[in-house]
């Protein structure tokens, strides 16, 4: 009885699915010259606003990974981006040059979104208010507000041969790009031989890899 009543269910479910598409093809083959051409000037429209839109990225810098040195540059960048992520850095630390060659990658391929890093041991205050205490640090944030944190590399592997297809399926679950991939699926999971404890207990001070538990209310 059980799978009498599951086969019916799935049968209501095909017809609707079909009548759905049957009306849309009915909807296409009755359509005239008139709103064919109205069809036609909405996508011209469209993509002359895709275009247009792309060159308000590229003016505000998009399209490239580039460097601030101020607080006050980081600031103006989250107004002035809907989309922003930031790495904080420090030379010395060698994670911070992978996550640099990722972001270099990423930055043309994704116009929606600024891209910027900023040395640590330039922005004290920057570094206190976002409470970042591990490097490499990846900001994320939205609309002028902090959303979220890629804190070292264990959202992405925890592996340091992560491919770049991770860092971007991760911006893509942080909703900061656009991702036309799974989201619920990560592209790649590291072998057993090559995951890297990279986190360690909570220090006072920024340090090399690390846990970082403390919470940030998202207002800059």
């Amino acid at each position: 009885m059980a799978a009498n009543a599951l086969e019916q269910t799935l049968l209501k479910a095909t017809k609707v699915i079909e009548d759905q598409i049957d009306a849309e093809i009915a909807k296409l083959d009755n359509l005239d010259e008139d709103d064919m051409e109205a069809i036609r000037n909405r996508r011209i429209q469209a993509m002359k606003q895709l275009q247009q839109q792309k060159q308000e990225w590229l003016n505000q810098g998009h399209g490239e990974y580039t460097e601030i040195t101020t607080e006050k540059e980081f600031f103006d960048q989250s107004k002035k981006s809907k989309n922003l992520v930031c790495h904080f850095y420090r030379d010395t630390t060698f994670r911070c040059k992978i996550v640099d060659k990722h972001l270099a990658i990423l930055a043309p391929k994704h116009l929606e979104t600024k891209f910027i890093r900023i040395n640590v041991e330039k922005c004290p205050f920057l570094v206190e208010r976002l409470r970042i205490k591990v490097l490499p640090t990846i900001c994320i944030a939205k609309d002028g507000k902090t959303t979220d944190y890629i804190v070292g590399f264990d959202d992405l592997g925890g592996s340091d041969d992560f491919p770049i297809e991770m860092l971007e399926w991760r911006l893509g679950r942080a909703e900061v790009i656009q991702y036309s991939g799974d989201l619920l699926t990560p592209p790649w999971e590291p072998s057993k031989s090559s995951v890297k404890k990279i986190f360690s207990h909570a220090k006072k001070t920024i340090r090399d890899d690390g846990d970082d538990d403390s919470e940030d209310d998202g207002d800059w």
